[in-house]
This record gives structure tokens, sequence and C-alpha cells, in this order.
């Protein structure tokens, strides 16, 4: 056998073990990938979803609108949010009823105006997903003089909560979910990071983590605050999801970026479980202040845990949005 046969082979052999290598991670990474087993209804309830126009979102709007339930699509992009509104009527089951709102979450006065739409509209709220959430933003301040993946992922979502949270304490037993991610353990938290002179200075990687962390602390604080209230307030990391983005990759790298994304990553769907989980379970019935991931519990940044650093983080966040005393809802401190 020559060189260049023997070569081959080994070559042959190699891709071979790759091929059966990628297959059985394949399976066991379907089968570990945890699924919301519950088949609860939710006639009678109503649920916002951010971000609902589009992956995770659209998927847990789906769901929930099956359950039954009254669901507010909370979109940034109108022309988006329409197709949304459609997937999600379509999924309906009967009893449920589909709207769309607006909401840019890099505007608190986008968010004001969404929550005071809601507050003049709903009845109830009893499920609130903030699901919406972006990466690599770019460096420029918003409209509002903060860092777009901090007020996008923390202080924008953070807003919305506190403004209907009164309205969620009325519409008891209700459920407060945050889409957070695991990385929201690779940083350590300075409360004066989230303002945007500090937040510049630091890696784009980094505030997108910090961001992340400040949202697991906030939902964790909110959870202590609102203790006995009837309303619970839990976080989770959703999984590596697969996107569209290699679109925008030249042809030729496409087909290995999405080959690697179609083994390694969740579908949308896949993505959403744990979010459907936390919203209709009865498994967390009145559980609160955890965080979760394949629709269990997991172990979140011991930070987390740190009271005087939540306050702060808590009291950093009202100064950063600009919080009124008419706006303050009636929390345990």
């Amino acid at each position: 056998m020559g060189v260049w046969e023997i070569v081959g082979t080994v070559v042959g052999v190699g891709a071979a073990c790759v091929v059966v290598a990628a297959i059985a991670f394949k399976v066991w990474f379907k089968k570990t990938t945890g699924m919301c087993r519950s088949t609860r209804r939710l006639d009678g309830l109503t649920a916002m979803v951010t971000g609902a126009n589009s992956g995770i979102g659209l998927e847990t709007a789906k769901e929930l609108a099956r359950r039954g339930a009254r669901v507010l699509l909370a979109c940034r992009d109108p022309v988006k949010g329409q197709q949304a509104l459609v997937a999600v009527r379509v999924a309906a089951t009967a009893g449920a009823t589909v709207e769309l709102l607006s909401l840019d979450l890099a505007s608190l006065e986008s968010v004001r105006a969404c929550a005071s739409k809601v507050l003049a509209t709903e009845q109830r709220l009893d499920i609130l997903v903030n699901n919406a959430g972006g990466l690599y933003l770019g460096s420029e301040p918003t409209i509002d003089g903060l860092f777009p993946e901090i007020q996008v992922n923390h202080l924008g979502p953070f807003l919305l909560t506190v403004l209907l949270v009164d309205l969620m304490k009325k519409s008891a037993p209700a459920r407060v979910v945050f889409v957070a991610s695991m990385v929201h353990s690779f940083v350590s938290m300075d409360p004066e990071h989230l303002d945007y002179a500090r937040a510049s200075r630091l890696s784009k990687w980094h505030t997108y983590c910090l961001s992340k962390l400040a949202s697991v602390i906030a939902a964790k604080e909110l959870a202590r605050r609102l203790l006995h209230s009837g309303v619970t307030v839990n976080s989770l990391h959703p999984g590596a999801i697969r996107t569209n983005v290699y679109r925008s990759l030249p042809l030729c790298g496409r087909p290995l970026v999405n080959l690697f994304t179609s083994i390694f990553c969740k579908t949308a769907l896949e993505g959403a479980q744990t979010s459907i989980y936390l919203a209709a379970s009865e498994e967390v019935e009145g559980v609160s202040g955890r965080y979760f991931t394949d629709c269990k519990e997991a172990r979140m940044s011991s930070q987390a845990f740190d009271w005087t650093l939540a306050k702060a983080v808590w009291k950093k966040s009202e100064n950063l949005v600009g919080l009124r005393d008419d706006e303050r809802p009636v929390l345990a401190v």
C-alpha cells in the first residue's frame, strides 16, 4: 500500500469516526433536551410575550395560544409582528385571543407606552415572559443614553415588569419569566458598570454577559420583594438556539456553519420549552426565585444570593430607567 493510499485510508476512517460521533452526540442531545410535558390549559388567563415575532418568543406565544390563553405579542418590528400575529392566531385553539403590541426595549418611552396600553386595556395579566433580547447591538448609546445590550436585555424588561407588576398582583396567582443565559455566571457584577460610560469600556461580550447577570439578579430580587404576593418570578437559560445568522456569511462558509448548528444547537421550539414550562406547568406552581434550564432547576451565579449586591443592582436600575414615584409598585424592601 502506497503512502497516499495509507493517508486516504486514515482520512476516511477519521471522517467516519467524526460522523459516528456527531450522530451519537445528536441522539444524546435530543434525549437530554428538556421538554415541557405539562398539558395544562390556560383558558381565561392573559399572557404577554416580548420579542414574540420570531424564534423562541414566537414558539412560546404559539404554545400559550394553543392552551387557550389570551396572548399579547409585544414586538418591535411592525411587519414581523403582523406576520407573528397571523401565525399565533393560526395556532390558537377555541377561546384564545391574540393581540399585537408595539414594544421597543431600546426606548424607555416605548416601554412606558406599551405598559400604559396594557394597563388601560387589560383586566388581568397572569403571565409575563420577558423573552426579547439582543447580542452585539452596537456601541452607540440608545436614545436614553444607555448601553444597548444592557438596556435591551435588562433595563427595558426591568422597567416593563415593574410597571406591570401591580396588575399581576391583582391577577394572582401570576408568573414572571425572564429569559437569561448561562453566560450570566461568566462575569462579576459591579452595579456601576450598568452606566453607559463604564459599560462602553468593556468588551462587547462582557457587556452581554453583564446584562444577563443583571437580569438574573433582578429576577431573584423581585422574587424576594414579591414573597407571599402570589406572583412568582424565575429566570432561565434556553440553550444555544439555531438561528439564521449564518445567512450573512459568505456562501462557501454556510454549509459548514449550518451543519454545526444542526448538530450542536436547539431548534426554536426546543429552546422555548423552558419558557413554556415556567409559564404553564403545574410543577412550578408557587416556585419563585429560581433559575432553570431544560425544564429543570439549575445553579445560578452565587452573586444572585448576595442581598446587598441585589439591592444595589435594583437601585441602580431604578435610577437608570428614571423610575418615578408614581410608577413604583408596592413591594417589600
